[in-house]
């Protein structure tokens, strides 16, 4: 079992994550500003944001730990961690990708060049 302070410092042990929040309850975020994981206001839910042939990984091994997100989330990957159904390492595991998923996607994208304007 976790509980919301063993989330919140796993969240925080990576290499620049940051805790800020947004909606009304605390999430987390890499080096680059992007949200990898958040803490519902219950505490006793998060979210990590995982690609959906990850989730589908999670879901299929820890179906009583992980679910989808509702909507357009959870087609997406974000995927709701029920707290009392997850041991550390296994958040460990799903918050290592995570983590790694958004902070590779600013990494990814090639710097936007600017045409100069004729005067």
């Amino acid at each position: 079992m976790v509980t919301a302070n063993s989330f919140r410092r796993i969240a925080l042990g990576f290499d620049g994550a940051v805790e800020k929040a947004h909606m009304g309850h605390p999430d987390f975020r890499a080096a680059n500003g992007k949200i990898f994981a958040t803490l519902h206001a219950d505490k006793k839910h998060g979210m990590v944001k995982l690609t959906p042939e990850q989730q589908k990984r999670f879901l299929a091994d820890h179906r009583d730990a992980f679910a989808p997100a509702a909507g357009a989330w959870g087609l997406g990957g974000a995927t709701v961690v029920t707290l009392a159904s997850i041991d550390a390492d296994t958040l460990g595991e799903a918050m290592t990708e995570a983590w790694k998923n958004v902070s590779q996607l600013v990494a990814s994208r090639k710097p936007r060049t600017r045409t100069p304007r004729s005067t």
